[in-house]
């Protein structure tokens, strides 16, 4: 009885150890494939990040050197999506702020810090130009001026308002007419025209849009105002 009895001890021992290392085995694989799957997910994460194309101010596509201002802007599309105007990562003007209308969108920024200095819009179908030119004549030298069109832009405008434009630094002002769209970034004293602009014609055999040309965009870096 004693013999029978150690050797059920000792059989409910082995049978112990032997279910104690099956049990040890597999949770160490389980801990070894949770590992191996936690770091290889660590691993894709920082490959995912370091491959993600960077971001620059306003959303432009690559960066502005040392004293320059980013700045990108869109004009309106047809009468329904207001245009848009970011400078410095600050949108200055859209739809979402409330802060544009029909006719020519108007935005100043300060040439040496790029602080805004004001935002107004002109109705240039229904409005008068006289506000709008007693505006434009009241710019201070070294403002950086960023103007885009919503819907209509031209038909109030006359000869005084487009000289003034031109002055600065507009080379397609003149040339502005109803329906067409256009974005501008100029400056008050500026000595030469300006890079920045763009200009798409209203014409029935090349709308985009019933009535009105495709949406123009662009995008650039603004050299700071030095003393």
């Amino acid at each position: 009885m004693r013999v029978a009895g150690a050797a059920k001890l000792v059989v409910a021992v082995a049978v112990f150890l032997l279910t104690f290392y099956v049990i040890s085995q597999v949770f160490e694989i389980k801990m070894d494939a949770s590992l191996g799957n936690l770091f290889a997910r660590s691993a894709l994460d920082t490959a995912a990040r370091s491959t993600k194309p960077p971001r620059y101010k306003c959303g432009i596509s690559k960066a502005c050197p040392e004293k320059h201002f980013a700045f990108k802007m869109a004009s309106g599309a047809a009468n329904v999506v207001g245009p848009k105007i970011c400078l410095e990562d600050n949108v200055l003007m859209s739809g979402v702020k409330n802060n544009v209308g029909r006719g020519i969108n108007v935005a100043l920024a300060n040439g040496k810090t790029g602080e805004v200095l004001d935002t107004k819009y002109f109705d240039m179908w229904g409005g008068d130009v006289a506000p709008f030119i007693e505006f434009l004549k009241a710019i201070q030298d070294g403002t950086i001026v960023l103007m885009g069109t919503y819907d209509d832009g031209a038909t109030k405008l006359n000869e005084e308002a487009r000289k003034l434009i031109a002055e600065l630094g507009s080379t397609s002002i003149t040339n502005l007419g109803f329906r067409d769209n256009w974005v501008f970034c100029g400056g008050k004293g500026i000595k030469t025209k300006s890079p920045f602009e763009q200009h798409i014609k209203n014409n029935k055999d090349t709308n985009k849009y019933e009535g009105w040309p495709e949406v123009v965009e662009m995008e650039g870096c603004i050299p700071q105002k030095q003393d």
